[in-house]
C-alpha cells in the first residue's frame, strides 16, 4: 500500500528563493565578514592535532576567532606586497590552514592560485609562473624543497610561506618564511593601518579574480581555469536557494581542495553559516566521522565504492543468520528507495518492515558514518546507480551532482525533495542548459569561467560567442528535466564494426557488480571487440585471501591466481549479460597492482586518466587482439 504521493516540483515551479541568487554578496570576502557578523561566536571550523599518542585532539574555531587569524594573514600578505588580483598560490594538502590561508588571500583583494601537494616539481614550475603568483604558500619541507629546485624558472615568487615549518632550512635570505611570521608581519601592519584589511575588502569587486584553478590535463600542460567572486558567490547562493542545507548542518571535509568540489565545499559556509570539520587524510575518513558525526559530507565516488564493497564482504564473511538479515534488510530498503523517488512513502506491511529493518540493520550501518548523516553528496565522476541506490535504502541518500572546474564545480544537483538515481539532478537557478545535436551538454550562467588563463585560443574552443561553454560531456534530459550524463564526448570510442561504445557506463556498472574491483578500464577503439584492464581493491583482496587460504601470500601473487582470475570472470560475467553483444568485455586483464595517483594514472580527485593507462599499458592491451 502507498499513502498520498505528495506533489513533486520540476525545475519550473521548484520552491526556491531566487532573491539569493540575485542580490549575493559583492565578493567572497564580502561574503565571510558579512557571516562573522551574523554569527561571531559560533563554529566556523573544527580540525585535528595529532598527539604524540597517536591519538587527536580536536579544536574549535568561532567565525570572530577565524577572522582575527585572516585579518593578520591578509594584512601580512599586504605587507608582502601583494596587491589586488595578485595570485598567491597555495600548496598544501586539505587542512585547516588552508582554508585560513585562502580566506586572507580574498581579504587581501588577492586571487588563490590552487596546486595539488602531489604535483611534479615540472608542472608547479608553469602552473606558478603562467598564473603569475607572487607568494606561495606551502604545507611543510616536502613542498619547500620542491619550490627551492625551481627557484630560477619562478622568478617572480618573492616569497614562500610555510605552514608546518618542523625541518625547513629558511635559508637566511627571507625567500621562505614560516607562517607564524607571515601573522606578525600582519599584526605589526594592522596596529600602523588599522583598516588595511577593511579597505581592501570594501574594494574587491563581484567582477574580480578570486581562484585559478588548473585543469588536471591528460596530455600537455593544464590550462588555468579563471574563476571571478561573482562565480564563488552564485554557487553559495544557489545552494542556499535549494534549501538543501541549513546553518544547522556540520560537514566534513576531506576533499582536495585545489579540486573546484573541495573548494566549493568550502565556500558554502561563508553563505549558510554551518560550521565545517576539516581533515585530509583519506585514512582517517572512517575514524572521524565516528567522532565528529557530521550531517553531510561530499566525496568522489570511488569513496562510496568503496565503501559499499567492504560492507558486502563483511557480511559475507559473517554468514548464516546475520548474512540472511542483512540481505533481507536491503531488500525491504531498495522497496522503500523506489517508493521515495517518486516523492511516495512506505505504509502498512511495508512500513512495519522498514522499521524493523531499519531497528536491527540500517541503523548500525549508519552508525559507521557516525549516526547523524542526512545525506552525502557525490561529484567528480560517474556514481554507480546501484551503489546509490544501496545507500538510500540505508537511509543514506546520496545527492549526485554535476558540474566542471569551467563551471565553478556544481551546476547541477539531485535534491533530497526530488531525486532521480542515475542522473544529476536538475539545474541551478540561475542556470541555463542546452543538449547540441551531437548531444553534447553545453551550459550557461553566472557560475561559467571567465576563460582559461593566458590561454585565448583553448577560450574560444570552450566559449562561444552566445555564452554557452561546451561541456564535452554527452548527455540528455529526461521528461522531469533530470540530466542524465551518459560519458565525455571523447571517451566515446567506435568499434570497427562501427558500434558506439560508452566506456564510463560499463565501468560504473562493474563497481556496482563486483565488491572487489577497483579500477575496470574498457578499451576497443577501432578495435573487433572490447576488452578491458582490472585492479582489485588491496584491502578487499586482503580479505578474500584470508578467506580463502591465501593470507601468506603478497598481493601480486593472490591477484594473479587462477582462483582470482575464475572470481572476476563471474562478475564480468554478470557484467556483460546486461550489456549489448558490441558492448560485452571479450577479455580481460587483471594488473598486478592498483592505478594511482602518484603514478599519473589517476588525478587527484581519483578520475581515471584514460590516455595515460592506455599508452602506459598498451602492450598488454595490444595483447588482447594479437591472434
Amino acid at each position: 500500500m502507498l499513502s498520498a504521493a505528495p506533489q513533486i516540483p520540476t525545475p519550473a515551479d521548484e520552491p526556491v528563493d531566487r532573491s539569493l541568487v540575485e542580490d549575493r554578496a559583492e565578493s567572497l570576502a564580502a561574503l565571510f565578514r558579512s557571516r562573522v557578523v551574523a554569527m561571531p561566536d559560533r563554529p566556523a571550523f573544527i580540525y585535528a592535532v595529532p598527539a604524540a599518542d597517536g591519538t587527536d585532539e580536536w579544536l574549535t574555531v568561532t567565525w570572530a576567532e577565524t577572522k582575527g587569524v585572516v585579518d593578520r594573514l591578509a594584512a601580512g600578505l599586504v605587507a608582502l606586497g601583494v596587491g589586488p588580483e595578485d595570485r598567491v598560490a597555495i600548496a598544501s594538502n586539505t587542512r585547516y590552514e588552508w582554508a585560513i590561508a585562502d580566506l586572507a588571500v580574498m581579504c587581501a583583494g588577492a586571487a588563490t592560485t590552487t596546486i595539488y601537494p602531489s604535483t611534479m616539481a615540472d608542472d608547479v614550475a608553469f602552473i606558478v609562473s603562467d598564473s603569475g603568483a607572487v607568494v606561495v604558500v606551502a604545507e611543510n619541507a616536502v613542498q619547500v624543497d620542491k619550490l627551492r629546485g625551481i627557484r630560477g624558472s619562478v622568478p617572480a615568487v618573492r616569497t614562500v610561506v610555510v605552514i608546518d615549518d618542523s625541518g625547513v632550512d629558511t635559508g637566511g635570505d627571507g625567500w621562505v618564511i614560516p607562517i607564524a611570521e607571515l601573522d606578525r608581519l600582519g599584526a605589526e601592519r594592522l596596529a600602523a593601518e588599522p583598516d588595511v584589511v577593511d579597505r581592501r575588502v570594501a574594494g574587491t569587486r563581484h567582477d574580480q579574480l578570486a581562484t585559478i584553478i588548473y585543469t588536471s590535463g591528460t596530455t600537455g600542460r593544464p590550462k588555468g581555469v579563471r574563476l571571478l567572486h561573482s562565480a564563488w558567490t552564485y554557487e553559495a547562493a544557489a545552494t542556499e536557494a535549494i534549501r538543501i542545507l541549513g546553518p544547522d548542518d556540520l560537514q566534513y571535509l576531506w576533499l582536495p581542495l585545489a579540486h573546484s568540489f573541495g573548494k566549493v565545499l568550502l565556500t558554502l559556509p561563508l553563505q549558510i553559516g554551518f560550521p565545517t570539520a576539516i581533515d585530509g587524510r583519506i585514512d582517517r575518513i572512517v575514524d572521524n566521522l565516528a567522532v565528529v558525526r557530521p550531517t553531510f559530507m561530499g566525496a568522489a565516488p570511488r569513496i562510496f565504492e568503496k565503501a559499499y564493497g567492504r560492507i558486502q564482504l563483511m557480511m559475507a564473511e559473517e554468514g548464516g543468520v546475520k548474512e540472511r538479515l542483512f540481505h533481507w534488510a536491503e531488500g525491504v530498503g531498495h522497496e522503500v528507495s523506489l517508493l521515495r523517488e517518486q516523492g511516495r512513502a512506505p505504509s502498512g506491511l511495508l512500513a512495519a518492515k522498514y522499521a524493523l529493518a531499519d531497528r536491527l540493520v540500517m541503523t548500525k550501518i549508519r552508525d559507521r558514518f557516525g549516526g547523524q548523516v542526512r545525506f552525502f553528496i557525490s561529484g567528480s565522476a560517474a556514481l554507480n546507480q546501484d551503489v546509490a541506490r544501496w545507500f538510500d535504502a540505508m537511509g543514506l541518500p546520496i545527492a549526485e551532482g554535476y558540474g566542471l572546474t569551467e563551471t565553478s564545480a556544481a551546476s547541477f544537483v539531485n535534491r533530497l525533495a526530488a531525486y532521480r538515481y542515475g542522473t544529476v539532478g536538475w539545474p541551478f537557478p540561475g542556470t541555463e542548459v542546452l543538449i547540441a545535436e551531437d548531444g553534447e551538454v553545453l551550459l550557461r550562467g553566472p557560475g561559467v569561467m571567465e576563460g582559461y588563463h593566458n590561454n585565448p585560443e583553448a577560450t574560444a574552443d570552450s566559449l562561444d560567442a552566445e555564452g554557452w561553454f561546451h561541456t564535452g560531456d554527452i548527455g540528455e534530459i529526461d521528461e522531469r528535466g533530470f540530466l542524465r550524463i551518459t560519458d565525455r564526448k571523447k571517451d566515446l570510442f567506435k568499434t570497427s564494426g562501427g558500434k558506439y561504445v560508452a566506456p564510463s557506463v560499463i565501468e560504473a556498472a562493474f563497481k556496482g557488480l563486483c565488491p572487489y574491483v577497483s579500477q575496470l578500464v574498457v578499451h576497443g577503439a577501432e578495435r573487433n571487440f572490447v576488452s578491458a584492464l582490472v585492479t582489485l581493491d588491496p584491502d578487499a583482496m586482503a580479505t578474500w585471501a584470508a578467506a580463502h587460504g591465501m593470507a601468506d601470500r603478497g598481493y601480486d601473487e593472490v591477484v594473479s591466481s587462477a582462483q582470482v582470475r575464475d572470481l572476476v570472470q563471474g562478475y564480468v560475467d554478470e557484467l556483460n549479460a546486461g550489456l549489448n553483444r558490441w558492448e560485452t568485455i571479450k577479455k580481460f586483464t587483471i594488473l598486478r597492482r592498483d592505478l594511482t595517483v602518484e603514478d599519473g594514472e589517476l588525478t587527484p580527485s581519483l578520475k581515471l586518466r584514460r590516455k595515460v593507462v592506455a599508452e602506459k599499458f598498451k602492450e598488454t592491451l595490444d595483447a588482447h587482439y594479437d591472434g
